[in-house]
């Protein structure tokens, strides 16, 4: 299910792609602002899933439905918030990451005025994702996130090439998918529908620490996406089909963390720790196994695949530069992404939040502006990227060796 939208997503970078350089640029800026704003609301996905796992595992499936219920409501509050603010920001968000560069400002504002409008879609979609994990009801959302993904995929070339809408084709694509896809996850939910203020209060004490999390995340994300701006329009599309490659592995390999989160949330609730621990370091081999995998594959593609995201030779080029730094991240990435699902199932965000700070601040960041100032390019970037994943892998392995992430039984409102 995870792979669904990163799928999308990468056709969504290859149709751009052969638009031109300024249009790949522009929907790379206009990515990382949905990016931004999406900071605050990966709660309603993530922390629901360690909630409702708990409850699952303490035997309250009532309580779990309640868990997916009280996410929705935050999810369309706010992801109409997101809108509304989105539309403000769209032009000095732009601005801000692309510099100098008028055309790839204006088209990505272009983009995002429309696609904004998805926003209450993606936050219904994000805690169906989340709730149903907890429960491990695995299949339907594969349907709907799939059926979601499948016509944003088929309208997405239609729309650019067959009615002649160009970048804005590819946002309309993107809106009338997420517009179903939290249509569909609202018919799924169950039980009561109404509001109830003290799990919603609980599900939003979660979400602080994972905002905090997420923050670490997309200003390190953001000040690279600034770099390459900086650097040309090249580097920035370059950047931009590394970074949907990057998010396409990133959730193929979180498939093995959503499990870690359901079992191990499940496994706590029902108060058995060394089942927990014993799940914590078997995902986790998985975790290496994989991320080695997408190592090696990656290298073996780093010729065709950047042929099929562009056929401007000067972003080709770039991605030739930037491709041993991209496949060697994933070596770290498998193990880390993986101890990242053990620890959010546990619900251990707090020391999540403090530790992606540290790594962004203290390693992604200063490495990626070192890039700009000294004229590494494009691989100094992602060489910021690398160090990210290595200082959160050091903490998390330490970490989970311990055992204060254990803590047992259900956790109540």
């Amino acid at each position: 299910m995870l792979a669904a939208e990163p799928t999308y997503l990468l056709i969504d970078t290859a149709v751009v792609g052969h638009l031109g350089t300024i249009p790949l640029a522009a929907l790379g800026i206009a990515v990382a602002v949905v990016s931004l704003l999406l900071v605050i609301g990966d709660f309603v996905e993530y922390g629901t899933t360690g909630r409702a796992a708990r409850a699952f595992g303490a035997g309250r499936l009532d309580e779990a439905h309640a868990e997916g219920v009280q996410a929705s409501w935050l999810g369309l509050a706010t992801g109409a918030a997101l809108l509304v603010s989105g539309q403000l920001l769209a032009d000095p968000l732009a601005h801000a990451l692309a510099g100098s560069d008028a055309a790839v400002r204006t088209q990505a504002v272009e983009w995002l005025r429309i696609g904004l409008w998805g926003l209450p879609g993606v936050l219904l979609v994000l805690a169906g994702n989340g709730w149903m994990r907890g429960v491990q009801r695995t299949r339907q959302p594969v349907r709907i996130v799939l059926t979601a993904n499948v016509i944003s995929a088929v309208l997405c070339p239609l729309l650019v090439y067959g009615a002649g809408m160009g970048l804005r084709g590819s946002a309309v694509a993107n809106l009338c998918g997420q517009a179903v896809g939290g249509f569909l996850f609202l018919r799924a939910l169950e039980g009561p529908k109404r509001i109830r203020w003290g799990l919603m209060r609980a599900q939003l004490r979660v979400g602080r620490d994972l905002i905090v999390r997420n923050v670490g995340f997309e200003a390190s994300f953001l000040v690279a996406a600034a770099v390459a701006a900086r650097m040309g329009a090249a580097q920035l599309a370059a950047h931009q089909v590394g970074m949907q490659l990057d998010g396409f592995t990133s959730l193929l390999l979180d498939s093995i963390a959503i499990a870690a989160q359901s079992v191990v949330g499940a496994a706590l609730g029902g108060s058995d720790a060394v089942a927990a621990r014993r799940v914590a370091w078997r995902i986790a081999g998985w975790g290496w196994w994989a991320g080695l995998a997408f190592a090696l594959g990656y290298a073996a593609l780093w010729w065709p695949l950047p042929h099929v995201f562009s056929s401007s030779p000067e972003v080709i080029h770039q991605l030739h530069l930037m491709w041993p730094w991209f496949c060697a991240v994933w070596l770290p990435a498998g193990i880390l992404f993986a101890l990242d699902g053990v620890l959010i199932g546990a619900g251990d965000v707090g020391f999540m939040a403090v530790l992606t700070l540290i790594a962004g601040l203290g390693a992604f960041i200063p490495i990626d502006l070192a890039a700009l100032h000294f004229g590494w390019g494009i691989g100094g970037v992602w060489a910021g990227l690398l160090a990210f994943y290595l200082v959160r892998l050091l903490g998390m392995v330490l970490r989970t060796r311990g055992t204060r992430w254990q803590v047992v039984g259900h956790v109540a409102a």
